[in-house]
């Protein structure tokens, strides 16, 4: 079968490799239908790492996908031959004290899609999934619905942790699909006002587009001045997701006393730095989102519903072929590209 691997930096080719097999009676044959590419894949693409995590050529990349079964192992009970699914790219060991505490995504043993050490990706034909990772669509949502279901589910995570009240007033700093997701998962939760940044023209506009209550560009403004003079008092919530120091800088500012700050962008160097008298003066909490847990399910019934609306974010598409194209447009955000996904 075909395969996309990254053989070295900003390069993959399309290789043959061989057909999984079902070997445990959990197993689900999966034949990949849709697979969206993620700012974390585009950082094994540039970088080959992200932290520890380091790619040993060749790697296969990928996490966001939706599937049809193709065959199921002898135990598996809810999904069958010819079902059409959300493929949830996380496996956790069920075991460990973390998965007793209700945080699987924290998982001691977690095995995760197109991650390095834990398992191999989705730019491929056909691989095995265990069932419980195969939620069923029924028809009430599309194949590319149920890809974007994965980058969804981290904005309405991010989203349910912050803990938003109804009428909450909010910001969101960068406004890739995981920034756009949290906005659009925000609007549908209840918030009032949604205030959203980029450093691109193009998802500037978008945001405005689709949701924000005022956007702006905080290369072209001073995004702070402009958001505080319309919320004098502070947001309640930051959600940062561009992984840029001058992001956090921003979202200390705009949050009012007793304000949450969300840091959910993956930033390319190590560390960060706060103000601590800023920080400790207006007490903020700060939370981190590691991915997301327990809300796939959710994020399915919002798009069925009609109440989180996500489609627009696919601007591009590619065939498995054109991979390497798909990556290198949105490394380079070309083209005006929010998600590129790629159908196999």
């Amino acid at each position: 079968m075909k395969a996309a691997v990254l053989t070295s930096l900003r390069h993959m080719e399309i290789i043959d490799v061989p057909r999984p097999s079902i070997k445990n009676n959990s197993d689900v044959l999966l034949k990949v239908e849709k697979v969206g590419v993620c700012g974390s894949d585009v950082h094994y693409y540039e970088t080959g790492r992200i932290g520890p995590q380091v790619v040993k050529y060749p790697y296969l990349v990928g996490h966001e996908c939706s599937a049809t079964v193709a065959a199921v192992g002898r135990g598996v009970k809810k999904v069958k031959e010819g079902d059409q699914v959300v493929v949830e790219p996380a496996v956790s060991c069920h075991k460990c004290e973390q998965c007793k505490m209700g945080r699987e995504n924290t998982c001691y043993n977690l095995k995760f899609l197109g991650t390095p050490g834990e398992g191999d990706g989705c730019l491929r034909e056909y691989m095995i999934m265990p069932e419980e990772c195969c939620l069923p669509i029924h028809g009430k949502i599309t194949l590319e619905q149920a890809a974007l279901c994965e980058p969804f589910t981290i904005g309405l995570y991010s989203v349910r942790r912050s803990r938003l009240e109804k009428n909450a007033n909010v910001a969101i700093l960068g406004s890739g699909p995981i920034g756009l997701s949290c906005m659009v998962a925000a609007r549908a939760l209840g918030a009032r006002e949604i205030y959203v940044t980029d450093k691109l023209d193009y998802r500037v506009d978008f945001a405005k587009n689709t949701g924000a209550t005022w956007a702006g560009n905080p290369e072209k403004e001073d995004i702070v001045k402009a958001i505080l003079r319309q919320q004098p008092l502070g947001v309640d919530i930051a959600y940062e997701c561009a992984g840029e120091q001058e992001a956090l800088d921003q979202a200390v500012e705009l949050l009012r006393p007793g304000g949450v700050l969300m840091l959910v962008g993956i930033p390319e160097f190590d560390r960060v730095s706060f103000d601590f008298c800023k920080m400790y003066r207006k007490e903020l909490t700060v939370l981190y989102v590691r991915r997301q847990n327990r809300c796939t399910r959710l994020a399915m019934q919002m798009v069925s519903a009609g109440k989180a609306r996500i489609d627009s974010m696919i601007t591009h598409y590619f065939p498995l072929e054109k991979a390497d194209d798909a990556f290198e447009l949105v490394a380079g955000y070309r083209d005006g590209v929010i998600k590129a996904m790629i159908n196999l």
